[in-house]
């Protein structure tokens, strides 16, 4: 039987310039999906890239390489990732004139 945990890394939390999620050890996990769920979008043109970072120590950072189509619309998002180090987070830029995003960010690990 195959173990999975779902971890909340962000929720509804509003955003107004570029963040990162809080890093979590994956180092068990054989494959990870990122779900973001944008509840609220405003500004002008406002979009939110997000791109997948591996970590060996938790403490620096590297991008992985899989990153979010651009997300310019509220509602759900995912990305599936795997060969992946002991840790992952999410690194997010927000564009646009008077941008801010509500949303809430998770991560799904599976054995």
């Amino acid at each position: 039987m195959r173990q999975f945990y779902t971890v909340v890394l962000e929720r509804m939390q509003t955003y107004t310039g570029d963040f990162q999620t809080e890093p979590y050890e994956t180092a068990w996990a054989g494959e990870a999906m990122f779900f973001i769920r944008v509840h609220e979008l405003k500004g002008t043109e406002t979009k939110l890239r997000s791109r997948v970072q591996v970590s060996v120590d938790g403490i620096d950072w590297i991008d992985e390489g899989t990153a979010f189509p651009v997300i310019s619309d509220e509602g759900s998002h995912f990305i599936r990732t795997s060969h992946f180090g002991g840790w992952l987070r999410l690194a997010n830029v927000l564009e646009g004139d008077d941008a801010s995003v509500r949303l809430t960010i998770q991560l799904v690990l599976k054995e």
